[in-house]
C-alpha cells in the first residue's frame, strides 16, 4: 500500500469511527425517548423506519461531506450519491430498527468505506453496549481498542451460528436452511441486527453469520471486520447497480467455513 493510499485510508478511518460514535449517541437519545417516535413501514409491515434513522443518516452524511466532498455515499434511507474519488461510504444509521423501536439493545450504527468496490474500512458502534468495533484493510480489527482474532478451533458443532432472514426469503427456504444447520450439528441465534452479528463473528461470540438476502449497508462494515480478524466472507457484488441490490451474506471463522458454506449452498 502506497503512502498516499495509506494516508487516505487512515484519515477516513478516523472519521468513520467519529461519525459512527456520534451517530450512535444521537440514536441513543432517540432510543431513550422512543415512545415519541412515529413509526412508518417500507417494504412490508416488518420493515420499519422512524425519524431517528433519517436524522442519524443525515448527520453522518453531512459530517462526511464536510471532510470528503468527492467521496460517494450510500445510506439505507436516502440512497446513493455517487462520488469521484474512488471511495464510497456505505452507512446504515440504525441496523436493527425493530429491536431499537421495541426497547431491545441489539442495534448498531454501521459505517463502511469502499475503495474501488472493496470494503477497506468497517466501523460498527453498538451504543447500548458501548462497544465500538473498528477495522481497516491490513490494519487488523479491534473492539474498544482490543485486538480481535477469530479462534480456528471453534466449529459449527462446538459454537453457535448467527442467522437472519426477512420477507425476501420464503418460509420454506428459511426452514430448509435451519434444518440443514441443525442436521450438521450446529445451533443458531437471531438478534435482529445482521451488522451487529457480523461484528460478533469478528469478536468470536458467534462462529459465523448467514443471511440469504441482505443489503450492502447491512454487511460491508462487518465484512471488513471479519476479514481483518482472520475470518472469511462471501464476496458482495458492489459493481454498478448491484451495490443497491440484496444478496447472500456469509461470514465465518475458519473452523466452520466448510460446514457453513454447505448449509448456505455456496
Amino acid at each position: 500500500m502506497s503512502d498516499t493510499v495509506n494516508e487516505a485510508l487512515l484519515s477516513r478511518l478516523i472519521l468513520a469511527e467519529k461519525v459512527a460514535r456520534a451517530g450512535g449517541e444521537k440514536a441513543l437519545e432517540y432510543f431513550h425517548h422512543r415512545d415519541t417516535l412515529v413509526v412508518e413501514t417500507k417494504y412490508d409491515l416488518q420493515d420499519v423506519v422512524s425519524r431517528a434513522d433519517r436524522e442519524v443518516e443525515q448527520m453522518i452524511d453531512q459530517q462526511i461531506r464536510a471532510q470528503f466532498a468527492d467521496d460517494g455515499f450510500l445510506g439505507e434511507e436516502y440512497g446513493l450519491q455517487e462520488g469521484t474519488s474512488g471511495y464510497t461510504w456505505v452507512v446504515d444509521p440504525i441496523d436493527g430498527t425493530s429491536p431499537f423501536l421495541n426497547g431491545m439493545p441489539n442495534w448498531c450504527v454501521s459505517v463502511a468505506v469502499l475503495h474501488d468496490g472493496v470494503p477497506v474500512i468497517g466501523v460498527i458502534f453498538a451504543p447500548t453496549y458501548q462497544e465500538c468495533y473498528v477495522a481497516a484493510l491490513g490494519q487488523g480489527a479491534t473492539l474498544n481498542g482490543r485486538r480481535l482474532q477469530v479462534d480456528p478451533s471453534r466449529t459449527l458443532q462446538n459454537h453457535v451460528t448467527g442467522f437472519g432472514a426477512n420477507s425476501h426469503v420464503s418460509p420454506a427456504e428459511v426452514g430448509k436452511i435451519l434444518a440443514s444447520l441443525l442436521e450438521a450439528g450446529g445451533n443458531f441465534i437471531r438478534i435482529g441486527s445482521g451488522a451487529l452479528m457480523l461484528a460478533w463473528v469478528a469478536a468470536g461470540r458467534v462462529v459465523g453469520y448467514y443471511e440469504p438476502y441482505m443489503h450492502a449497508w447491512d454487511c460491508l462494515a462487518g465484512y471488513c471486520l471479519v476479514k481483518e480478524a482472520g475470518g472469511w466472507y462471501h464476496p458482495f457484488n458492489t459493481e454498478g447497480e448491484r451495490l443497491l441490490k440484496g444478496a447472500q451474506v456469509l461470514a465465518v471463522a475458519p473452523g466452520a467455513e466448510a460446514d457453513l458454506k454447505r448449509v448456505a449452498g455456496i
